[in-house]
């Protein structure tokens, strides 16, 4: 039986939520003080159709201020410009899109949000039930260590010989499995089994750690493969639901479909120019301190120094962190780049 762990990181700004197996990270979940609650995978609203796009076939919909979502219709549907509809987040906003949502029936009244999605507490606690989730240092630091492992291309699995690159481009995750040279690893077809399985298990969990959806195509290391075979291991290892599957063909290659829900996880870090956003590398210098304040208990002040204007953004939330943290605005650092000094 596997080992699950949950984390939770209540620091100041955002909450983090982090699900393990085995030592491996599976989930990254965030929440900021200032995401719209509209938007949160499983938030219920009261919204108005403004548009109706046959070509899309769907509606745009306005969900209260500054939210906006996309209702695709279903076969049954029957609606309006201007009508109230109640709806369901059921993928969160990303690439520049709005969120996707679910009908639930009709609506009464102005576009507003009737109740918040799942807070990360409660999602933790859907994923890993049963399961208390660790709290401090350990959460804190599980949170950076999951985010460092979303961030690398690839892994590599030195007991099969498994070289492991997962790529998204704006068509497509690309899956790419290999055998690299290793003494000790002969390259036969059980071994090439041995490795497809756990390329495939591996590449799921890097997926859903880096909350990607859409089409994937996963070469698999030789040709000729037992089609059942494959599929049944792809199946347990891409075990969510609504999960479409092609079949393996001739060149070696299984594509299947993921839905999306969660906005990818290097959009929630990043801006549109791969640059940690303003709002977040503030939230690491808070999070950094908070990290120190609970492993150095002895220490009467610790200050983090940090460019003015990451500093100006962090200021608030390190207010929270209680008297003995404090920051300060140093021209000679640049955006990004801080250091924390005990006294």
């Amino acid at each position: 039986m596997s080992e699950v762990e949950a984390f939770l990181d209540e620091t100041p700004g955002e909450v983090r939520g982090v699900i393990a197996r085995d030592g491996r990270f599976e989930h990254l979940l965030i929440q900021r003080d200032d995401d719209l609650a509209e938007h949160r995978l499983g938030a219920r609203c009261v919204g108005r159709i403004v548009e109706i796009h046959p070509g899309l076939k769907g509606a745009f919909v306005d969900l209260g201020p500054s939210a906006q979502g996309f209702l695709p219709f279903r076969g049954q549907d029957r609606l309006a410009g201007g009508q109230k509809v109640e709806v369901e987040v059921t993928a969160e906003p990303r690439e520049g899109k709005g969120a996707t949502l679910r009908l639930i029936g009709a609506g009464e009244g102005t576009p507003r949000l009737l109740s918040p999605g799942p807070s990360v507490a409660e999602t933790l606690a859907r994923l890993a039930p049963g399961v208390t989730p660790i709290i401090g240092p350990a959460a804190i630091r599980a949170g950076q260590e999951a985010e460092e492992e979303a961030a690398a291309p690839g892994d590599s699995f030195p007991d099969t010989g498994l070289d492991l690159m997962v790529q998204r481009t704006r068509a497509l995750i690309a899956v790419d499995l290999d055998l690299a040279p290793a003494p000790g690893i002969a390259f036969g077809a059980p071994a090439r089994t041995r490795a497809n399985r756990q390329g495939l298990h591996a590449a799921a969990r890097m997926i859903r750690l880096r909350r990607w959806g859409g089409l994937v195509a996963i070469d698999l290391i030789g040709t000729g493969q037992d089609g059942e075979a494959v599929m049944a291991a792809a199946k347990q290892a891409f075990c969510e639901p609504e999960v479409v599957f092609g079949p393996v063909n001739r060149f070696g290659l299984l594509q299947l479909a993921l839905p999306w829900r969660r906005t990818p996880l290097d959009e929630v870090l990043n801006g549109p120019d791969g640059r940690r956003r303003p709002a977040q590398r503030a939230q690491d210098i808070v999070r950094s301190l908070r990290l120190a304040l609970l492993s150095d208990t002895t220490s009467a002040r610790i200050t983090a120094r940090a460019a003015p204007e990451d500093a100006a953004i962090a200021g608030p939330r390190v207010a929270k962190l209680g008297p003995r943290a404090h920051i300060l605005a140093d021209p000679a650092r640049v955006p990004g780049a801080f250091i924390l000094e005990e006294g």
